[in-house]
């Protein structure tokens, strides 16, 4: 038997695999765990072979593609949900990281002798700063009044 050997994958064509990924997750076939696992193995993939099996249960491109005047909205549609994904994560490490500071903050007013609750003041600014953190992510992704 001469089996050959397997042939590397490009980065263009591991750009060309995640960007069906990232169609499909637009067209709502993929949810965004499920693109986020496959684009990490998509990108961690050094054969072609390899590659085939990520989009494998998925249509292909041109069964897939829009229509010439739709593609525009569906391209920036799925790169819209890996921006929106990201922002999400970066809420969500900016929360624990309050709760973290916060807790640190009682738990060293509890060991203490004042009565007076200083934390709150901290706690304030902290709640503050993920509010605006979320209410800033909001108006970008909607276009409101605080766009910049």
């Amino acid at each position: 038997m001469n089996a050959e050997p397997p042939i590397r994958a490009s980065d263009t064509e591991r750009d060309e695999i995640a960007k069906r990924i990232q169609a499909a997750t637009a067209e709502g076939r993929l949810t965004l765990e499920e693109a986020d696992e496959r684009l990490t193995g998509v990108f961690a993939s050094k054969y072609q072979h390899e590659l085939a099996t990520f989009v494998a249960d998925l249509p292909s491109e041109e069964l897939a593609r829009p229509a010439a005047r739709g593609a525009a909205p569906r391209d920036r549609a799925g790169a819209d949900a890996g921006v929106e994904h990201r922002a999400n994560i970066a809420v969500a490490i900016h929360a624990a990281i309050v709760v973290v500071i916060s807790v640190f903050l009682i738990s060293t007013w509890a060991r203490g002798d004042s009565s007076f609750f200083w934390p709150a003041f901290p706690m304030f600014w902290l709640f503050m700063s993920l509010l605006g953190n979320m209410r800033g992510r909001r108006s970008r992704r909607t276009g409101g009044p605080n766009r910049r």
